[in-house]
């Protein structure tokens, strides 16, 4: 796989994730009426900032804490706490984003959950909900067993990775939504659009795939073996991970060489 320096690429990820943000404020705000909280369209554009800084950008950041190389020494409770609080504030952000473009509809009298775009939404928060319990239960409550962390762990990782997914792809499909919406008050008296409009809706459009497809190489940076004096190295075929290899040499042992047939 092809390998590229981690953390530039990192920050190359956060500024994705902030020129994202900036586009979708900046088309709520230039073209779309500005922000507020009150029912109007204006209580609507808050659904689509709150949910791409929440679900796209911050979650995508939680799923990075444990590729740092800074998390490979020294103790996990720290990094299990930042990882956790990051989801949680992008769970704190995606509700208030809900609660905007429902309040809308009923404002209007539009029903809701109307769309694909609406259930995939939707889908998605409840599974994310479910998750971040799910991992607060396993990973940082003390009573966990560790026969239960260990078989949750590839199944949280996997939905993590899923949910993310679905995250972008319930901002594009929105996006994309409102865009067709848009056509129709293109020729209304009043209402203005031009180029600026389109690249403040495109911009982000083309972005969030990007910080997608881009995330998948850093989390895939796995923090190397250890390799301890005497102790086995990861598949090299001695009983047991972790375990002493008593009937190789000393020197055989530290170079992970495998055991002969008896």
């Amino acid at each position: 796989m092809l390998e590229l320096p981690f953390l530039p690429f990192c920050a190359l990820l956060g500024g994705l994730g902030v020129a994202c943000v900036a586009f979708v404020s900046a088309w709520c705000q230039q073209w779309r009426g500005g922000f507020a909280w009150d029912g109007s369209a204006r209580m609507f554009n808050w659904h689509p900032v709150l949910m791409v800084t929440g679900l796209v950008v911050l979650y995508g950041a939680a799923a990075l804490v444990y590729r740092l190389p800074f998390s490979w020494r020294g103790p996990k409770l720290p990094w299990k706490v930042l990882h956790g609080a990051l989801a949680l504030a992008a769970f704190c952000l995606a509700v208030p984003g809900l609660v905007a473009v429902f309040s809308f509809h009923d404002a209007r009298g539009t029903p809701n959950m109307y769309s694909l775009h609406s259930w995939l939404g939707l889908a998605t928060v409840l599974l994310f909900s479910c998750q971040w319990l799910a991992g607060f239960a396993s990973f940082l409550l003390p009573w966990a067993p560790a026969w239960l962390r260990a078989l949750y762990k590839p199944v949280h990782v996997f939905f993590g990775s899923t949910i993310l997914m679905l995250a972008v792809a319930s901002c594009v499909s929105g996006i994309n939504e409102k865009l067709f919406f848009s056509l129709g008050t293109w020729r209304r008296p009043g209402v203005q659009h031009g180029p600026g409009d389109r690249w403040a809706q495109g911009g982000p459009g083309a972005a969030l795939p990007a910080i997608r497809t881009a995330g998948s190489f850093p989390s895939r940076h796995e923090k190397p073996p250890r390799r301890s004096r005497g102790w086995r190295v990861a598949g090299l075929g001695c009983p047991g991970r972790g375990e002493r290899c008593p009937s190789l040499p000393k020197e055989k042992r530290d170079n992970g060489v495998r055991p002969s047939a008896p």
